[in-house]
């Protein structure tokens, strides 16, 4: 019985060595919109074992669990046994373009972080790049705040007055708009927006045009800039914002290029196959 080894098998070294490759080129990721951007912690601590820290538990395990089905809810928990001083309340937000899938997943990392960066604390808030948590004694639900919470510009670029018209359209769109979610674009250069939606539209209004405001005035002349305040945010930047991380449509193109390549290779090992079978046969 005639055996021979068929070059795309398994077992073959050019599979063999696909398999490897692949194996750790690196796959595009969500991991963006985890990206950190800002915590805060309560220097109230309340006492292991309370039923205040139940009251903590229950609330993140709730926050976590809401956000697979929306992505915007707030909570008041105080389980049976509960002092009205063990009352916590809590909300998350995710941004408005995400997937129940994308927002459950950014939240469950922000209470993860939260929980460790705030351990014992009262209260705590974090940022994410996809969403935001929140949770404390006091209550704050449907509180406007436009406390400065996290600000950051990019280098000056006075000289390039094409990017920065844009980017003064693009901001005056961002108030002109009347959503707890905006977006904007003007070439390069991409905005986003949003409330936190315990606030009235109203509220929302105010609290946008104010970091909208406080974003033209602190970086007047950068390619890109976050005003942060405690119940909204306005973003500006060439690069955009996505769920997608800076490096994933590079990855991808490369990707790309390199199955290309894999491909071509398999194609002329098989055809060098088949011209070796042709020869033998002529040969016999």
């Amino acid at each position: 019985m005639n055996m021979h080894n068929d070059p795309l098998s398994l077992s073959s070294p050019l599979c063999v060595f696909l398999l490897i490759v692949l194996s750790n080129f690196p796959i595009p990721s969500n991991c963006a919109l985890e990206s950190f951007v800002y915590v805060g912690c309560s220097q109230l601590k309340y006492a292991p074992g309370s039923p205040y820290e139940s009251n903590v538990n229950s609330i993140l395990s709730s926050i976590v669990n809401s956000a697979s089905i929306t992505n915007f809810n707030n909570f008041k928990i105080s389980l049976p046994g509960s002092a009205p001083s063990d009352v916590v309340y809590g909300l998350f937000q995710c941004r408005g373009d995400l997937s129940n899938s994308d927002c459950h997943d950014c939240v469950s990392n922000a209470v993860s972080r939260l929980g460790a960066s705030c351990v014992g604390a009262s209260g705590g808030a974090l940022q994410l790049d996809g969403c935001f948590v929140r949770y404390d004694n006091a209550s704050f639900l449907g509180d406007e705040d436009k406390t400065v919470v996290s600000d950051k510009c990019g280098p000056s670029i006075a000289d390039d007055t094409d990017l920065l018209t844009r980017r003064d359209a693009v901001l005056s769109y961002l108030t002109a708009g009347g959503q707890f979610f905006r977006v904007a674009g003007s070439g390069k250069v991409q905005g986003v927006a949003q409330c936190v939606q315990d606030l009235s539209v109203s509220e929302c209004q105010d609290c946008l045009s104010e970091a909208i405001q406080r974003l033209k005035s602190e970086c007047g002349s950068s390619p890109w800039g976050d005003m942060f305040l405690g119940k909204c945010y306005a973003r500006y930047s060439e690069r955009g914002y996505t769920s997608k991380s800076e490096n994933d449509d590079e990855v991808e193109k490369t990707l790309a290029i390199f199955i290309g390549l894999i491909a071509a290779v398999a194609i002329v090992i098989v055809f060098l196959s088949f011209l070796s079978k042709l020869f033998e046969k002529k040969g016999n």
